[in-house]
């Protein structure tokens, strides 16, 4: 069984993420990302899936156009791990490459 983050651990985690907030009700964390058209968020998106993939983590998210939605919890697990947390690291590493930031 994988480990669920507790209070603690989650809220260290998550102040060492970049535009992470949690999710209200839900033991989730979001981030909602803008490109600067729509090929640069689906190729975001690309790189992701293939992360995701290979993780065997995939996430939850939603795009319109330039801007792209990710929600990350371990299903299994109820809530989030240090799963998503590795995920949530590879997003921003990516953004960041293909934004500037």
């Amino acid at each position: 069984m994988i480990h669920k983050l507790t209070s603690e651990e989650r809220s260290k985690q998550l102040a060492q993420l970049h535009g992470w907030e949690a999710v209200v009700g839900r033991d989730a964390i979001h981030r909602q990302l803008t490109f600067g058209d729509f090929n640069e968020a689906f190729g975001f998106m690309t790189r992701i899936a293939i992360k995701a993939q290979e993780m065997n983590h995939h996430p939850e998210w939603f795009n319109v156009y330039r801007t792209v939605d990710i929600t990350l919890s371990t299903h299994e697990a109820g809530g989030i791990t240090e799963r998503d947390v590795a995920l949530a690291r590879f997003i921003d590493d990516v953004a960041k490459s293909m934004q500037g930031a």
